[in-house]
């Protein structure tokens, strides 16, 4: 029974061994194809990967391709900017002051009138120009000749009774008093030896005391007459005679007078040019009554005039007397003259805080006119070896500011925008304080907007005009 139960058994494990062993063959296949779906799915992500990199690869190919096509087109079409340059050099640099001045001559002459009279001759002479002495107008003048004529007669009657006194009668005179004096003397010596005889015949009783008395009185009365000749005589010679010269002498002198002012007034009737200028004005022509200081004409000599142009008080404190000075007279703005500084007023304008300058300057050409505007500059501030490049090199960043730009040229021509400040500024010359060493190639024609990094071409007027970069409109410190 047991055998039977055991053979009863046996079924049953071979069924087992049976699963086991079909177990163990599906899970060989089940391990078989699992590890060839692993290794399909390797190859597969292998095989992706690598189709991915190529992809990868071909892009980046095509992207690098398009861009240096497009890098070369772009060079190909970015043209090369031609521009002028300059060499930054240390050189002398002022900073200029302008003012706006009215042109004076420095002489002017108001031609008047010095008697009132008609004018008889008076040519157009505006315009004209005149010498010292030439003749400007002829005035009617025929009663200041009769009267001249009169004074002329009268000093001839003056100086011919001077003469009748002198060779006249002063010596007749002098002749009666010495006659008078010598009559006087001898009825003296008469009137003595008559008294003395009747004194010795009263003596001696041969006539009355009456008669003495009467001969003594006559000898005193020409003692008298004696005394008063003398005196007269000294009279004459010390008091009269001169007195009578001095009156005829002073009638001549009067006389002399009264036709000198005559002769005068006959020459103001001739009116001549004071100085030699030129005739600005005329208010007067021939014909018009002209009254006594009315003005004819106005001359004015415009070979050297002055320039007087109100400066700023603290600009004018850094002025003096011959320094020079640059004059652009406005109707010609093409002029440029060279003056000199010959007055700086000590007072200042209380409006505006001005002072008033003179520049004295040559006008041999009559180019200046008067009363004219012309534009005045000075020098000033003047340094000494200063970084100075053309005013068209730097881009302010605004007009009134101290900071820009400048484009430096770099040996292989191409330009880099460099940050600058700048100092004095001198017409077409600037000053660099900050931003470069000196002797670098700045552009100082086709730098507005021009970028930075482009390529530049050095125009052939730039090397022959600036020799390398010389700034030629730089300030040498004196003004121009």
């Amino acid at each position: 029974m047991k055998q039977v139960e055991d053979m009863d058994d046996m079924p049953d494990e071979n069924e087992e061994v049976e699963r086991e062993i079909l177990s163990s063959e599906e899970s060989s296949v089940t391990v078989t194809r699992r590890w060839q779906e692993s290794t399909r799915r390797r190859q597969i992500t292998i095989i992706t990967a690598s189709l991915l990199i190529l992809l990868l690869v071909i892009v980046a190919l095509l992207v690098w391709r398009s861009r240096k096509s497009a890098d070369t087109a772009t060079a190909e079409t970015s043209p090369v900017v031609s521009v002028r340059v300059a060499r930054v050099e240390r050189q002398t640099i002022a900073a200029e002051v302008s003012a706006l001045g009215t042109i004076f001559p420095r002489d002017q002459a108001l031609v008047s009138a010095k008697v009132s009279a008609h004018i008889k001759q008076m040519p157009l002479l505006k315009n004209r120009v005149v010498r010292a002495g030439d003749v400007i107008a002829v005035l009617e003048s025929s009663d200041l000749q009769a009267q001249r004529n009169e004074a002329a007669a009268a000093l001839a009657e003056a100086r011919a009774n001077q003469r009748s006194v002198t060779t006249g009668t002063i010596p007749q005179n002098n002749a009666q008093d010495q006659k008078a004096l010598r009559d006087a003397r001898a009825a003296v010596a008469n009137a003595r030896a008559t008294y003395e005889r009747r004194l010795v015949l009263y003596q001696r009783g041969g006539i009355s005391k009456k008669e003495l008395e009467q001969s003594q009185l006559d000898l005193t009365k020409a003692e008298d007459d004696l005394r008063l000749a003398e005196q007269t005589v000294t009279l004459r010679t010390e008091s009269l005679n001169p007195n009578d010269r001095a009156q005829a002498a002073a009638r001549v002198n009067q006389a002399e007078q009264h036709l000198g002012t005559l002769d005068a007034q006959l020459s103001y009737a001739t009116v001549r040019a004071p100085i030699t200028g030129v005739v600005i004005d005329q208010a007067l022509y021939e014909g018009s009554f002209v009254s006594s200081g009315s003005t004819l004409v106005t001359i004015a000599d415009i070979s050297q005039v002055i320039v007087k142009a109100p400066i700023a008080d603290n600009i004018a404190a850094q002025l003096k007397i011959g320094d020079a000075a640059t004059v652009l007279p406005t109707d010609a703005p093409g002029e440029q003259m060279t003056g000199q500084v010959t007055l700086i007023s000590r007072a200042v304008d209380p409006a505006n805080r001005t002072v008033e300058v003179w520049v004295t300057l040559g006008n041999e050409a009559g180019r200046l006119r008067a009363n004219g505007a012309a534009q005045v500059s000075f020098a000033t501030n003047s340094k000494q070896d200063a970084l100075v490049v053309p005013a068209s090199a730097v881009t302010l960043d605004a007009s009134n500011s101290n900071e820009g730009t400048v484009m430096v040229v770099d040996a292989t021509n191409v330009a880099h925008e460099t940050k600058v400040t700048v100092g004095v500024r001198s017409g077409d010359a600037i000053e660099i304080t900050s931003g470069l060493q000196g002797g670098e190639t700045v552009v100082i024609e086709g730098n507005y907007a021009l970028p930075d990094g482009t390529k530049v071409e050095v125009s052939e007027e730039s090397n022959s005009e600036d020799g390398g970069g010389g700034s030629g409109n730089t300030n040498s410190g004196e003004a121009p």
